[in-house]
């Protein structure tokens, strides 16, 4: 009775039927990364201790106040960016870009608390300012969101400065922004491609552009990996060539097989009857998701929690048009599916903060 009794409370601020959807997808993931992996039992280990961890970090989260978690917003912003000046001051060079901050005992990224950190200010500034909304107030939204985004894409890495443009955009549009301004946000990004292409984009950048149109204009340097992912994913057929037998993968063809083109392996060993299942499964979690964002009590916890899971869906939805070829090659993650602990930490303690926000009915101002 007393374990039963330590179990319900550890477990009370968590949805049931998310999180069974969430361990399911884990549970494929772990299929997907030992074949991937080559049956490597080092990779699997530590592919285990990341979920495990990911899954305590996501069972704390879900136990901190909203009110406390708000309190938060403003020093976890603030950490973010200074940490995001110190990457660009003093950054670790790792492959041309410096994203890295060595601490000594450790490296951190600190655009990843940034994935979570940028769209929670927003959340917690238009909250604070609902009950005057104006205009302005999304412009200063707007620029907070900015200066994070600015020295990510100066590191340089598009791919985060993009996902988390767009959690920005989810806040702001479910905070009421005027399809107006988002419709003259769009064209004045659509009238500034031009010089976005000649003067923002780095070479690497704009090569992976011109290699999405023609991949066989360089079919062994920038177009091999959207060529052997398509191979990957169109010799699975319907119902794919079965668990471990993927050549693609198995013939060491698909590069970054267990991380950024995972979707390629599954693919190929899984066919179209998986990749509809893996669809399905995903569009349950999005759609569990924002039935209890819809729920939440605030409006910090209804937009936090919304853009927390439409980037989910974003992250699932660039992934695999990347590894389709209909979008260019960024490196984003398969949301807990592709191997990798900082995507995984980031991505449950995200929908530990959606249980959180909806199960604790009750939110103060602070």
């Amino acid at each position: 009775m007393i374990l039963r009794t330590l179990v319900t409370r550890l477990f009370a601020y968590l949805d049931g039927p998310l999180l069974g959807l969430l361990l399911l997808l884990l549970l494929l993931s772990s299929a997907v990364v030992y074949s991937a992996s080559g049956e490597n039992p080092a990779k699997m280990t530590t592919h285990f201790i990341n979920m495990s961890v990911a899954l305590g970090a996501m069972l704390l989260v879900s136990h901190i106040p909203p009110q406390r978690l708000m309190q938060f917003t403003l020093p976890a912003y603030a950490l973010g960016l200074i940490l995001l000046l110190g990457v660009a001051l003093f950054g670790v060079v790792v492959n041309g870009s410096r994203r890295w901050l060595d601490l000594g005992l450790t490296r951190i990224q600190p655009s990843e608390l940034m994935r979570l950190a940028a769209p929670m200010m927003l959340a917690w500034y238009l909250h604070y300012k609902q009950e005057t909304m104006r205009r302005r107030d999304f412009l200063i939204a707007g620029l907070l969101l900015v200066l994070p985004l600015g020295l990510i894409a100066k590191q340089p890495d598009l791919g985060t400065a993009l996902m988390i443009a767009a959690s920005g955009f989810y806040v702001l549009f479910l905070g009421g922004l005027s399809w107006k301004v988002l419709f003259g946000a769009a064209a004045t990004a659509g009238a500034a491609l031009p010089l976005a292409w000649n003067y923002l984009l780095h070479d690497y950048q704009r090569n992976r552009v011109l290699t999405l149109i023609d991949p066989s204009s360089d079919p062994l340097g920038a177009g091999y990996h959207i060529i052997q992912s398509t191979i990957a994913v169109g010799s699975g057929g319907v119902a794919g060539k079965g668990w471990m037998a993927g050549t693609q993968t198995h013939l060491d063809f698909l590069p970054e097989c267990s991380t950024d083109f995972i979707f390629a392996v599954y693919s190929e060993e899984f066919g179209l009857i998986g990749n509809l299942f893996l669809l399905l499964l995903y569009a349950a979690i999005i759609w569990r998701g924002l039935m209890l964002a819809s729920g939440a009590p605030s409006l910090f916890g209804r937009l936090f929690a919304g853009a927390i899971v439409l980037t989910f869906a974003t992250y699932a939805f660039v992934n695999m048009g990347m590894v389709s070829g209909i979008l260019p090659v960024v490196g984003v993650p398969l949301p807990l599916v592709s191997y990798g602990g900082t995507s995984m930490l980031t991505v449950l303690v995200g929908f530990g903060i959606v249980m959180n926000l909806v199960s604790h009915k009750k939110l103060v101002k602070t």
